[in-house]
């Protein structure tokens, strides 16, 4: 069982850069610069440097690699990275640019190189997006394969800053360390096939996690959840053979804990989705073993949450099914009951997610949770509104919903604001029952937020809709082909910040 993806042996430096031993030393270069800080490295290189810029060989063009051999340095090579304008270089732009540098370095089987941390960034912030980044370069998405492969992982990963010490230095390098292996986590488990990953392995594998990182992980089984009235969950399971399971995560910082606040991260866990009766399109469906992201996100989260100690308490829920067609699979218009006692009529048996969701949902308000946030693969029509590059973001009220923005804009998730207006709920009205799973095409991403919206009991509550964004369709110079760990970094950096949450009202007893 993999706890931790193929990683890299990370090493913070401050000496100076000729002295740095490594295969290939990397460096951002911004666009109309000569490159004077950095006292020889143009003799070093025998001209060509110079020479690549004045003739436009090299532009400094975000994420272009020029390199060149260098002599009378300890670094056999130098690979020039392109960032762009020196004015637009952000932490984000850091991150994808080094994760640029790492794969074109892995892509040539180089297994020692160093990353010279340049700009105008404050030092522990480019420490940590540097390692951030770097390390993502670490993940691989051909594990399954017997015969060729892509390039192993660099080996060893030098991050370099000449003549600045700074005690920041340190705690940002290990932040950035388990927030890259965290992400990682989160991507091995979204690529693992779905005769591998059933819900019953979710469980196992997110307890060896915690195992592994420090927090506890409680597992009900189908027993279990009948007791408790799950009947969403439940209903959206029976279809398999393959039971559902709850899985529940918790971290408790050492010693007291500094906040009054209980943030509760629920996780959509649908490790195969077929759509069920409403069964989905042949064309495409291999792709649902990705329908348990937001579970991913959670545990890879609470992986990061746990060894960086945050300072409050953290409860992960995650309800996993599997979404199957059969003899015993829910029918469009039969009538399921949550076990907050709410009523859905399933008009879509392929609208599952929310049905498990709002089950999630209520057990984290009933294990104490004060503040909730839940991430899931959820719409199709939220793809058809911000495509591929943002998150949807959904939520109550609107200050705890641009608390969760600020920290997705720091981690560098991109998440983008969505309305949840009350006449979205008119499309969720049935004659029979409470609601609906499925308001139909017309505003699709707002209502199945809208539906959510019943189960979070007035609490400060956020939903991100990462349908578009968990998996990258195409490959770019920073992420390949593959699965991303969105939200991963954005859930860990929301638990760090609870001193400048409002209070928000509490919920029924802890358990």
């Amino acid at each position: 069982m993999l706890l931790t993806p193929d990683s890299s042996d990370l090493t913070l430096v401050t000496m100076p850069v000729a002295e740095i031993a490594t295969d290939l030393l990397l460096l951002p270069v911004f666009d109309g610069e000569s490159l004077d800080d950095i006292p020889g490295l143009d003799e070093r290189a025998g001209g060509h440097i110079s020479a690549a810029m004045t003739s436009g060989e090299f532009q400094a063009r975000p994420f272009e690699v020029y390199l060149t051999p260098l002599t009378g340095w300890k670094s056999a090579r130098v690979g020039l990275v392109g960032a762009g304008q020196r004015t637009e270089f952000t932490t984000e732009r850091l991150r994808r640019v080094a994760t640029a540098a790492a794969l074109a370095a892995r892509q040539r089987r180089v297994t020692r190189i160093a990353w010279l941390v340049r700009g105008d960034l404050p030092p522990a912030a480019a420490v940590q997006a540097s390692v951030e980044g770097l390390g993502l370069a670490s993940f691989s998405i051909d594990r399954y394969k017997s015969g060729e492969r892509g390039g192993p992982p660099v080996a060893e990963i030098i991050i370099a800053m000449p003549g600045v010490a700074s005690p920041d230095l340190t705690p940002a390098f290990e932040r950035g360390r388990v927030l890259a292996d965290s992400c990682n986590v989160a991507r091995e488990l979204c690529n693992e096939p779905p005769n591998v990953l059933t819900p019953r392995e979710l469980g196992e594998r997110a307890a060896a996690v915690g195992r592994d990182a420090g927090f506890t992980v409680e597992i009900l089984d189908e027993k279990e959840l009948e007791q408790r009235g799950m009947g969403l969950l439940l209903g959206v399971g029976q279809g398999s053979a393959q039971p559902p399971r709850m899985i529940v995560l918790k971290h408790t910082p050492k010693g007291k804990a500094a906040s009054p606040h209980v943030l509760g991260l629920i996780g959509k866990g649908v490790t195969f989705d077929t759509g069920g009766i409403s069964i989905k399109p042949a064309d495409g469906m291999e792709r649902m073993k990705t329908d348990m992201s937001g579970a991913a996100a959670v545990i890879g989260a609470m992986r990061a949450i746990a060894l960086l100690d945050a300072p409050m308490q953290v409860i992960g829920v995650i309800p996993a099914a599997e979404n199957m067609p059969g003899g015993r699979a829910i029918k469009p218009a039969d009538v399921l009951t949550g076990a907050g006692g709410k009523t859905v009529e399933v008009i879509n048996t392929d609208a599952e997610g929310r049905l498990i969701l709002g089950d999630g949902l209520w057990y984290a308000k009933e294990l104490g949770a004060t503040h909730l946030v839940d991430v899931a693969t959820l719409t199709g029509a939220i793809v058809i509104a911000l495509g591929r590059v943002a998150s949807g973001l959904f939520g109550q009220p609107s200050p705890w919903v641009d608390t969760v923005k600020r920290s997705a804009e720091v981690a560098g998730d991109r998440c983008w604001s969505m309305p949840l207006y009350d006449e979205y709920a008119d499309q969720l009205k049935s004659e029979i029952a409470d609601m609906i799973n499925s308001g139909g095409r017309p505003a699709g991403a707002c209502t199945a937020a809208m539906f959510l919206k019943e189960f979070a009991g007035g609490l400060p509550w956020a939903h991100i809709d990462i349908a578009g964004t968990a998996w990258a369709e195409e490959s770019k110079p920073w992420q390949p082909k593959g699965p991303t760990g969105v939200a991963v970094r954005t859930l860990a950096e929301l638990a760090f910040t609870s001193q400048s949450w409002n209070p928000g009202p509490q919920s029924g007893s802890k358990q």
